[in-house]
């Protein structure tokens, strides 16, 4: 099993930046979906099913891009996150 999950690991890896911040970015719809479904009129249980699917995606999305973005991807985000603040912030 572990050896599966190494090499799932090693192809994420090999997919480009491009591709992780898209990846990574899909987590944020899923974030929102599994929350704003507790609004609906349904029952508990299908909230609560509807809820582990829906959390459970945003996961997987948000591990998968970092796995695939990894450690100097998540690097070159934050910086570009922080540069957009600090040029924010001196205008």
């Amino acid at each position: 099993m572990k050896k599966i999950l190494l090499q799932i690991k090693e192809k994420l890896q090999k997919l480009s930046f491009r591709t992780g911040v898209i990846v990574l970015l899909l987590c944020i719809p899923f974030y929102i979906l599994s929350f704003a479904q507790m609004a609906l009129p349904i029952s508990v249980k299908l909230k609560g099913i509807l809820w582990f699917i829906l959390f459970g995606l945003a996961k997987t999305f948000q591990y998968g891009g970092i796995t695939i973005l990894g450690v100097e991807g998540v690097k070159r985000v934050k910086d570009f996150i922080k540069s957009k603040r600090n040029k924010k912030n001196t205008d």
